[in-house]
């Protein structure tokens, strides 16, 4: 499995960076688009055709999804490049219609792209459904696996003021990322990320968390390096840091606590996921 960060930036897009996007190839060569943030459609014209990717939202705060009017018009209506099948939308429970209002021509309206998009929620609709948990080792919880080609994408809810979702992406060649989404510190992620080759995390706080934060929002460098210690994985980076924010502090932070590798996410960086 590989990844291209097509934009990292936090909160919101940065000069020369979009807001959250990743794009995931499988090992049966699917594309998976994690997140939607603004700037993310323009650089995956660049790279390739936006009617032939799959969309899986961690959630629906505008940093990581407001290009997803736009990809729903390319995929739509392009003339030469729109969607050849319909591809899967995965995220939270209100992604059909918080997505379908802001894609409609009105207010009162609800765009249905179930011409294009065969969406799909990460957790059942029954919040008392019980949900399944990953493996032996997981101390959280986790909800059913979703395929999407040679890929099985699991999710754990993650702490953050709107429905967030922590992602974990297995592959059929048996490479794993996890990908935080937005979060604070919850005992989900480590339990998520267990074993994961590579995890990809942010750090908005910076090198740690002082105090004056709004809580329940984020993690700090030293909270996504506790996560990766406790969890064992193989890589991590980090990702999420604010234009203001402090990257070489969250730098700092995750390796006082995660002695394996750790850098810094960066535009259009490649990323090999496996052996």
């Amino acid at each position: 499995m590989d990844m291209t960060i097509l934009g990292c930036s936090g909160s919101l897009s940065a000069p020369g960076n979009p807001a959250s996007g990743y794009l995931l190839r499988t090992a049966d060569g699917r594309q998976i688009l994690m997140d939607v943030g603004p700037g993310v459609l323009a650089r995956l014209q660049e790279l390739g055709n936006p009617g032939d990717v799959d969309v899986v939202f961690s959630h629906l705060h505008p940093d990581h999804c407001s290009d997803f009017p736009s990809l729903v018009v390319w995929q739509r209506f392009h003339p030469t490049r729109a969607a050849s099948d319909r591809h899967v939308l995965l995220g939270p429970s209100i992604a059909a219609l918080h997505l379908g209002r802001v894609s409609a021509d009105h207010p009162s309206q609800v765009d249905d792209f179930s011409d294009i998009l065969d969406v799909h929620s990460w957790r059942a609709p029954a919040a008392q459904d019980a949900p399944v948990v990953f493996d032996e080792t997981s101390r959280g919880t986790v909800y059913p696996g979703h395929r999407i080609g040679s890929a099985t994408l699991y999710a754990a809810p993650a702490v953050h003021p709107t429905e967030s979702y922590m992602i974990r992406v297995e592959d059929r060649d048996g490479s794993s990322l996890v990908y935080s989404g937005d979060t604070a510190a919850t005992g989900h992620l480590a339990a998520l990320a267990a074993g994961a080759d590579a995890l990809l995390c942010e750090a908005t706080w910076g090198e740690r968390d002082n105090g004056d934060n709004p809580p329940q929002m984020h993690l700090s460098g030293e909270e996504a390096g506790q996560a990766a210690a406790e969890a064992g994985v193989g890589r991590l980076v980090i990702t999420h840091v604010p234009p203001w924010g402090d990257a070489e502090g969250a730098l700092r932070g995750a390796r006082r606590f995660y002695d394996g590798p750790v850098e810094l996410a960066r535009p259009d960086m490649e990323l090999h996921v496996g052996d």
